[in-house]
């Protein structure tokens, strides 16, 4: 059977040695994301047709207003995770707590807790722009068969042994990696299958694209003023070109494949930077360097940051490996 015509499913089967506490339980964690994904992307697909848009009237922990695809899709995820019962505990952004999972026998022998943003981009989805789906995997450090603790979600992102995101564009992909490289399975809708679409993918190590909200340009620190600076100079292959779609994963998506840097900064708006280090930052800082890319907060290693709560912010450097490191050259320039 040719690479293109391997199914999700099998992959999984076949590179279940790959997990190396494992009996199973990790492969029946990502089929679990793979289910509710196809339910997701039902509702987004139909999004449109059906009284699902806009805003549900509620406020996420974060302060913005949920849209109602938010809601759905989260309890979709924790419902799907819930079910199974194939996880421990379950943090998600949209939550204010993390959630422990008990077993029918009020005790959990699971090994693994999943962190998740539901619907990163949501925003978006009244104008049909691609949104996306961002979840982190790691084994609890806490012993098995006790409840749950803050202590088993607040682990760098270095720990993770599985993550990935799920992109609802004009083809629905699920771009996963399990410490062994990063494969993308594009979703054929006549039959809902995913098929490996996109095997062993590599974040060339340059790129030409930059990914910045320039409208936020007078609150950015100094080193990415000059950064952007540097971008838009006439020299060498440059300047670079700007593509910003406002949705992490589908910049993050773009730039894996073709080049680039995403940059979400400190502003002096938001100090500590906008994005959440454990929904969003860790589990695609994982993928980048999966795939040979970087990332950073502008100084460290994103994966090496230890978290100090459920919902911390941090600034977000990440893409092409030489174009990071160059940004951080300004950064610690300026």
């Amino acid at each position: 059977m040719g690479k293109q015509n391997k199914t999700l499913g099998e992959f999984i089967i076949e590179n279940q040695e790959e997990f190396k506490y494992s009996s199973g339980e990790l492969s029946r964690l990502i089929n679990s994301i793979r289910l509710a994904a196809k339910v997701v992307n039902h509702e987004v697909n139909k999004a449109g047709l059906v009284d699902i848009l806009g805003a549900a009237g509620e406020t996420n922990i974060q302060g913005e207003d949920q849209q109602k695809l938010d809601v759905y899709a989260n309890e979709a995820f924790i419902k799907t995770l819930t079910n199974r019962e194939i996880v421990c505990g379950i943090a998600s952004e949209e939550e204010d707590d993390f959630i422990t999972i008990t077993g029918r026998n009020q005790k959990n022998d699971n090994k693994y807790v999943v962190l998740i943003d539901p619907l990163d981009g949501s925003s978006n989805i009244d104008v049909n722009v691609s949104v996306g789906t961002i979840f982190s995997i790691y084994r609890r450090v806490t012993p098995t068969g006790t409840p749950v603790t803050l202590e088993d979600f607040l682990q760098p992102g270095k720990n993770q042994v599985a993550a990935g995101y799920i992109v609802y564009g004009t083809s629905t992909m699920i771009v996963y990696s399990t410490g062994h490289g990063v494969n993308g399975f594009t979703l054929n809708p006549a039959i809902g299958t995913y098929y490996l679409s996109h095997p062993n993918m590599e974040q060339p190590e340059d790129g030409n694209i930059y990914s910045v909200n320039e409208g936020n340009y007078v609150h950015f620190p100094q080193g990415v003023k000059n950064y952007i600076k540097y971008c838009q100079k006439e020299e060498d292959n440059r300047p670079y070109t700007a593509r910003y779609i406002g949705s992490l994963v589908s910049d993050f998506h773009r730039n894996l494949i073709k080049g680039g840097i995403y940059i979400y900064p400190s502003t002096s708006k938001d100090p500590e930077g906008k994005l959440r280090l454990l929904y969003e930052c860790n589990p695609i800082a994982y993928l980048a360097e999966q795939a040979g890319g970087s990332a950073s907060n502008g100084f460290e290693r994103i994966l090496d940051i230890q978290p100090t709560k459920l919902h911390q912010r941090v600034p977000f450097f990440c893409g092409s490996k030489n174009m990071v490191s160059k940004a951080e050259e300004f950064m610690k320039n300026s």
